[in-house]
């Protein structure tokens, strides 16, 4: 390297010219001895020794000598061209997930797949999410090899994928050119073989409905397919050669416990006692993980009273669950260190379907359930879940999330709240769900989760002291007067996006004064139930992706902290909205017919944390117009002093108002001012401002230049600016600038002023 003064002059500011000519020089002799040695491509002896692959672990992986077997067999079956389809099963809990991520991950080092794709299938529980299902697949498939697909029905995709996992024909004139021209390692390294890997099967899967071809000698992609029942693998899906996932030997769960807890677990006291809670685990590493995390770090009498706790669970019978892994998992409840953590446990089993479980969504139910109830501000709450979150994960009993947002259901749901990858959503293995429901079911809790409502449900067995209901339906049928529930809490009642139900009966509240979570989702309602207005204690309402008429009864609930019309028909609020004082968070995503919002609602809401309204309302009133019959202006937002969360866009950079257009405290943001028809789907960081169209008055304005001392991602679209208009500390926070189609810009920034951003 040259020393930097060598380089310039003027301390910087101009460029050494002689130095950077002598450089180019240097440069170009060097360039063309490459080019001669490209060109003669002489290297007897080769260039480099290949280095032997690492061997590598999937996190979380343990490596065991009876799983390492099963492992190495796979691999040999993978590397067989007759075999085209694997299958891997066992009993629940056995780590067979993991087992099949590390065979991925060997592949791939071992360079046996140019493409590997893991798909959970877990919807094959519900027989009626086939074709919703049978189209995730296919959807993942894509994205992962990098082609989209022209058709939109499930048929015309599947001969699009099929024809894109064939091998390509090709004549022969082809075949005697890649004969000449390419070296037959070169050939071997481009030729396409793709790994499928489809975990947690429940039924059979049409896999010619899909597009995957597996009986095809053409086909260039290779199956592994994962499910609890050998059977289920080898008769109704075909698989050649099936690997069972057994039990852990004697040595290998102490292995596990030990690795889990440390060499205390090794003490002559402790050792006797440990070996005998192990026996408890049956050989199941889930059970083991679980039972270890719990214990660890624990004196010998906790030991001694563990396993006395374990002796004496009642065994329950769980389809597809040794009652082992039951005893051991609500043991590991049972010795959680608070309420707190228990209640959100169980709050995530009556949450969890078949998928991740949104933290977003997860935080509104919380709130609702008084989980914060001393806590005054929804940052310290988010705050207060994340930890929470990260104890149940610590216990093994939440998993990370492996979707964006999780909850699928929820589309257009913000992103902002929670920007960290690792707290999106959480996941939840199957048992462990299983476990909490049981446990949620049971008194003083009167969790009921019902999964799949039939039409013809029997109400009754509905109606009871139970304080929390879920429901979960393809079709909503149809809905009994009143439901007597005195004691309910949480009453969720979930139909698929198609379905859609006419009428609430107008009583069905009348019984429910205690409730506290009302979330219902795609249902219709002309008008809002009347019995709504009981419903004196009611906190956190959701009403996402449903019809919605008159809603001005919602005026009388006036505890409600959390309101969300995610994805609504919606196109006028109320003015009765202006009584919800206490209201926190507002959500008006994808609320794509609003249309009005009557002046004064959004500056009464004075204690207002959060306000989404992304590809929402965006009739915004200029400033100078003060009929009280407008809609909202920006200028009201600045009412909004507890204001932390905001998304929003603003079509016309003439309504910005010339002073502030907040309050001062905003946390997170995103912010769009201008033309814009897309907006992103994610955002990379918390605070984000995009501009678009406007002159230099836009960046002038007092409230533009505040969002700018703390935005971290700017975007300027079409912006005519001059220079020497933004002040130095103007980019303090700055890591992402785009700047597109300012063909006018001449000086952003002064060099000297880019030189101190982060």
């Amino acid at each position: 390297m040259r020393d930097d003064q060598n380089m310039s002059c003027l301390n910087g500011w101009c460029p050494n010219l002689i130095s950077h000519y002598q450089l180019g020089r240097e440069a170009y002799k060097k360039a063309q001895v490459i080019v001669g040695i490209q060109t003669a491509r002489n290297f007897p002896d080769g260039i480099s020794y290949t280095v032997p692959p690492r061997s590598a672990t999937f996190k979380g992986y343990e490596c065991f000598q009876s799983r390492d077997s099963t492992l190495n067999d796979i691999m040999d079956a993978l590397r067989d061209d007759k075999t085209k389809m694997i299958g891997v099963c066992g009993m629940g809990g056995m780590g067979k997930t993991m087992l099949v991520k590390q065979v991925a991950q060997q592949a791939k080092q071992h360079n046996l797949f140019t493409t590997d794709i893991f798909i959970d299938v877990s919807w094959t529980r519900d027989s009626k999410k086939d074709e919703e299902g049978i189209a995730k697949i296919q959807q993942k498939t894509a994205e992962m090899l990098g082609f989209q697909f022209k058709g939109k029905d499930e048929s015309t995709r599947a001969d699009e994928l099929k024809q894109r996992l064939q091998k390509k024909k090709e004549s022969e004139k082809d075949k005697e050119s890649k004969k000449e021209n390419q070296p037959e390692k070169e050939k071997e390294q481009k030729k396409e073989k793709i790994l499928i890997i489809l975990d947690d099967i429940w039924k059979e899967i049409n896999l010619e409905k899909v597009g995957i071809p597996f009986k095809d000698d053409q086909t260039i992609c290779k199956l592994v397919l994962v499910s609890r029942d050998e059977n289920r693998l080898r008769k109704d899906m075909g698989a050649q050669k099936c690997f069972q996932i057994k039990h852990l030997q004697r040595e290998e769960a102490w292995h596990l416990l030990k690795n889990t807890i440390g060499d205390s677990v090794e003490g002559d006291q402790l050792r006797p006692i440990a070996i005998e809670v192990l026996d408890k685990c049956g050989g199941l590493p889930i059970a083991i993980v679980t039972i270890a995390k719990a214990l660890k770090d624990e004196t010998v009498v906790v030991w001694k009273n563990a396993l006395d706790e374990l002796r004496s669970c009642a065994p329950i019978n769980i389809e597809g669950m040794d009652e082992k892994v039951y005893s051991c998992l609500k043991w590991s409840y049972n010795h959680l260190n608070s309420d707190e953590v228990k209640s959100l446990f169980l709050l995530c089993g009556c949450m969890s379907y078949y998928g991740d479980i949104s933290m977003d969504q997860m935080l509104r139910y919380a709130i609702g359930l008084d989980f914060f109830d001393d806590i005054n501000s929804l940052e310290r709450a988010i705050n207060k879940l994340v930890t929470l979150v990260k104890t149940l994960k610590a216990s093994s009993l939440l998993l990370d999330g492996t979707e964006d947002d999780g909850d699928s259901s929820r589309v257009g749901a913000s992103r902002l709240l929670f920007m960290d990858g690792d707290h999106k959503s959480v996941g939840m293995h199957d048992l462990v769900r299983d476990v909490a429901r049981i446990i949620a079911s049971k008194d003083p809790h009167r969790f009921k989760v019902v999964v799949d409502v039939p039409f013809d449900q029997d109400w009754t067995k509905i109606e009871d002291e139970s304080k929390f209901i879920s429901l979960y339906c393809k079709a909503v049928p149809e809905l009994p007067p009143k439901l007597v529930c005195p004691k309910l809490q949480f009453f969720i009642l979930q139909s698929d996006s198609g379905a859609s139900l006419n009428t609430i009966p107008n009583t069905l509240f009348e019984v429910m004064s205690q409730l506290k979570v009302l979330a219902l989702f795609g249902m219709h309602f002309p008008t809002l139930p009347s019995t709504l207005q009981s419903l004196a204690n009611l906190r956190t309402l959701c009403l996402d992706r449903c019809k919605l008429g008159d809603m001005a009864i919602i005026g009388e609930l006036k505890k409600l902290q959390v309101l969300s019309m995610v994805g609504s028909d919606i196109q006028q609020l109320p003015k009765e909205m202006m009584q919800l004082t206490n209201l926190r968070l507002l959500d008006l995503n994808y609320c794509k017919e609003l249309k009005v919002i009557p002046r004064d609602i959004l500056s009464s809401l004075f204690r207002l944390e959060c306000l989404f309204m992304k590809y929402s309302f965006s009739k915004w009133a200029a400033e100078e117009v003060c009929d009280g019959d407008s809609n909202a202006c920006l200028s009201e937002l600045n009412n909004l002093h507890h204001l932390r969360t905001i998304e929003v866009k603003i079509p016309n950079t003439e309504l910005v108002p010339k002073e502030d257009m907040f309050d001062h405290n905003l946390t997170s943001y995103a912010i769009f001012i201008g033309s814009f028809d897309l907006l992103p789907k994610k955002y990379e960081e918390s605070r984000t401002l995009h501009l678009r169209g406007g002159d230099e008055s836009l960046l002038s304005r007092d409230g533009i230049r505040k969002l700018l001392r703390t935005t971290e991602e700017l975007q300027l679209w079409g912006l005519e600016v001059c220079g020497g208009l933004i002040p130095v500390r103007s980019f303090d926070n700055l890591k992402t600038l785009v700047v597109r189609e300012c063909h006018g810009l001449k000086i952003l920034f002064l060099l000297s002023m880019g030189r101190d951003l982060p």
